[in-house]
């Protein structure tokens, strides 16, 4: 009984499905009215074109010709664009430049594979002789030609990496021929690795020979006219070979972080930026002066080199009131980063009052030294920002005042 009624729920189903078929065809078979706009598919539902074949001088026709005219507005556009950005004169990023560039993620023997592809950021702005050509945060797509495993012996493995194109900060994509790699050369590989082995002997020989001379005494020693010392020293040596056989050098060939520098093999010629192009946001507000005089980046104690130093002067002639603590740093992440106890503290716990002209120094541990930051200071009441002040247009500054004091050197002499 089961199976009939199964057979007749499939039967109706089969033919009603049929019916919507034949009806779908019937429909589409049937010709449209003249002049009836049709919609095909749910694709071109959006598309609506007149059945007639005198389109072209048809009122429809028209806006075509305004996409064209568009088209022509957007490049006037670029082209102002471009007269905003650039001098107007070209350079050229010449074989053999390197750029200095930091990785986004690690680069190691563990996961990374050949092909894979990771991007890098430029650090430094890039300068020709007319000025600069790529400027910092540009970014840089690699891919991993070549890579191999640590091995015995203390080797490290290394990785090489090419680019093949830059995503400058104006949205150009230029194509480029840049390679980077870790591989010592054979000279230098081949002695890194027998002083490592050497090391490794050394140390095991004086362990072999302390071992002697405690097991077997100082008089035993002087008997043997130094035989046991030596016999223990030889012992402790082939210790020491076998730890440097077993030892393997370094997986992680490149961290999130770190600085590489990258080589260029092919010219390219680019376009000049202008200088105001090249500057960070910034305000500050009516009544405050802030005037950062030098920059100087170190280590903490712990070796890491992760501080920014800033010698300011700071004139107040505003109704508000400032400590050092309502000073902060911050990067292009919108991570803060506030006053250390590690570095420069003679801001710090100065307190600025309405009228008051100061000048010290201030230090901040940030996460990375070589993104884009900003010096902040905040309202005490409101805790919103009063000021904010590009690290990078004052290094820029910097640079251009010790330029034209060493030009001016020059004509004097």
């Amino acid at each position: 009984m089961k199976k009939i009624v199964a057979y007749i729920v499939l039967s109706v189903f089969i033919i009603v499905h049929s019916g919507v078929v034949v009806f779908a065809q019937t429909q589409a078979a049937v010709p449209a009215p003249a002049g009836a706009i049709v919609s095909s598919t749910a694709e071109e539902s959006d598309v609506f074109e007149p059945a007639s074949t005198t389109a072209d001088t048809t009122p429809e026709a028209k806006p075509s010709q305004d996409i064209f005219q568009g088209h022509a507005e957007v490049t006037d556009r670029l082209e102002e664009k471009n007269k905003e950005l650039f001098t107007g004169e070209m350079d050229q990023l010449v074989p053999k430049d390197v750029i200095k560039m930091t990785v986004s993620q690690v680069l190691s023997t563990g996961y990374t594979e050949e092909g894979d592809e990771f991007f890098a950021e430029i650090t430094n702005d890039v300068e020709g002789e007319k000025g600069v050509i790529l400027p910092a945060g540009t970014i840089a797509h690699g891919t991993v030609k070549e890579i191999e495993a640590s091995k015995r012996l203390g080797r490290d493995g290394w990785i090489e990496v090419s680019f093949d194109y830059l995503i400058t900060p104006d949205g150009r994509e230029i194509p480029i021929q840049g390679q980077m790699s870790t591989k010592l050369n054979p000279v230098v590989g081949t002695s890194k690795v027998l002083a490592k082995s050497a090391g490794y002997t050394a140390a095991g020989g004086l362990v072999g020979g302390l071992l002697a001379l405690n097991m077997f005494g100082l008089p035993a020693a002087v008997l043997s006219q130094g035989y046991t010392l030596a016999g223990g020293a030889a012992v402790g040596g082939a210790v020491g070979m076998g730890m440097a056989l077993y030892k393997k050098g370094k997986d992680v060939l490149i961290s999130q972080g770190d600085e590489i520098r990258v080589k260029i093999t092919k010219g390219v010629d680019l376009p000049v930026f202008k200088k105001e192009a090249l500057k960070q946001e910034e305000f500050v507000c009516d009544g405050l002066n802030i005037k950062i005089t030098n920059i100087d980046f170190g280590e903490d104690p712990f070796g890491e080199m992760n501080t920014i130093t800033v010698a300011l002067v700071i004139t107040n002639l505003t109704d508000k009131y400032f400590t050092g603590f309502d000073i902060s740093m911050v990067n292009d992440l919108n991570a803060s980063f506030y006053p250390s106890v590690f570095g420069d503290t003679t801001l710090m716990f100065s307190k600025i009052k309405p009228g008051d002209r100061l000048s010290g120094r201030i230090s901040f541990s940030v996460d990375n030294i070589k993104r884009k930051h900003w010096l902040v200071i905040y309202d005490r009441m409101e805790r919103k920002p009063v000021a904010k002040i590009s690290i990078d247009n004052a290094k820029r500054d910097l640079k251009d005042k010790k330029e034209a004091k060493k030009k001016k050197k020059k004509k004097d002499v």
